[in-house]
């Protein structure tokens, strides 16, 4: 276990010392005092004691604090957060859930809520960037919430022994402390919704051990409305007014907040069948195939699973001027449609605006989920 010790989530024995440690941060307390100005430090951390009482785990911590947040921003921030399990078979077993990435934060919070409500009998373990972690309550609380590690911007050689330590680990948390984990299908988001599985990260998860006993499951989440649009345009126009643009520390937190407190419409997520069911298929293959024809037969499950609304078929029929796909909306959901564009438009600042290329983006990351799922079928 010790080899894991600078990346893996705490373990039990571990928990109420990080809880201390959580309430002597004074940033921490800054962002405490943000959400309960009135009351005193010391009312704030009475409470929070009070309610980590008979807290032992990650899990519990998880149940009795991450819970009741998540399901408040289900409430308040989407007009509701759906799970299509159908597939997954056995609730005993454990699962390596590799998605399309559509939000920093959430994509795992709203999944470890939803096996919950399911009957499952845990949550996901899940990596984080540790581009994310810039302060350490942020590690420590990421930590007590079953967060292991990716680390970020190594030599080559350091890339590969931390890779290699990674999928040791998952191999570990999967085979040995039966734990289920999630994982994005490519680095950082797909900032066009042009969701591609990156046969690295399959390598990655191959390095420890066996892929089939990760038994992993294509996950596809799908949002009506994603909070991050206007964000993800506004970076495509800087990139390519500037091809050395490269976000800063604050545009991360940036995301992160817009992704978690913007609207996101509906939300569904759904699992295809564990890639165990079909992988004997590809054995033959040599290594150099074998990795590439995994990731695409994942992308055909991820992309077949999309939940389409009204306003990825408009998107599709504004980009190719025509209304080849208007069955599937009416003109309230086009006028709202064309409300919510202008609105996020109205958001990007940028000193040479460029109107008609970052409203052709936001419309492509929309019609790329069609032209997928179209494809895929």
């Amino acid at each position: 276990m010790s080899e894991f010790d600078e990346i893996r989530p705490y373990e039990p024995e571990e928990m109420k010392q990080a809880f201390e440690d959580l309430l002597d941060d004074r940033q921490f307390q800054v962002v405490l005092k943000g959400f309960a100005p009135w009351l005193p430090k010391s009312v704030r951390n009475g409470l929070l004691r009070l309610a980590f009482t008979g807290v032992k785990t990650p899990l519990d911590f998880q149940k009795r604090f991450m819970k009741p947040v998540v399901n408040y921003i289900i409430r308040k921030h989407t007009d509701g957060c759906s799970f299509d399990d159908a597939k997954l078979g056995d609730y005993e077993s454990r699962f390596t859930f590799v998605s399309n990435h559509r939000d920093i934060v959430l994509d795992s919070a709203f999944l470890d809520v939803k096996l919950v409500n399911a009957g499952y009998p845990t949550t996901v373990e899940i990596g984080i960037g540790d581009n994310l972690l810039i302060y350490p309550w942020i590690k420590r609380l990421v930590r007590m919430n079953k967060a292991f590690t990716v680390r970020r911007g190594l030599s080559l050689r350091e890339t590969l022994a931390a890779s290699q330590l990674m999928s040791r680990y998952i191999h570990y948390a999967v085979t040995q402390k039966k734990e289920n984990i999630w994982i994005a299908q490519r680095e950082g988001r797909a900032k066009d919704s042009d969701d591609r599985t990156q046969d690295a990260v399959l390598k990655m998860l191959a390095m420890g051990g066996d892929l089939k006993e990760l038994n992993i499951v294509p996950l596809t989440i799908s949002y009506e409305y994603d909070p991050c649009d206007y964000l993800k345009a506004q970076e495509f126009q800087q990139k390519r007014d500037n091809p050395a643009f490269r976000k800063s520390r604050q545009d991360d937190l940036d995301n992160m907040k817009t992704g978690i407190f913007g609207y996101k419409g509906r939300v569904v997520y759904r699992a295809a069948a564990p890639v165990n069911t079909w992988l004997g298929e590809l054995e033959g293959l040599p290594k150099t195939e074998y990795y590439k024809a995994v990731a695409e037969r994942m992308d055909r499950e991820i992309h077949r699973n999309y939940e389409l609304f009204p306003c990825n078929y408009i998107a599709l029929d504004e980009l190719n001027g025509n209304k080849d796909h208007a069955s599937h909306y009416s003109e309230a959901d086009k006028q709202r449609f064309e409300q919510y564009l202008s609105g996020q438009l109205a958001k990007i600042q940028l000193p040479d605006k460029d109107e008609a290329f970052l409203r052709e983006r936001i419309l492509t990351m929309y019609a790329n989920p069609v032209r997928n799922k179209f494809a895929a079928q």
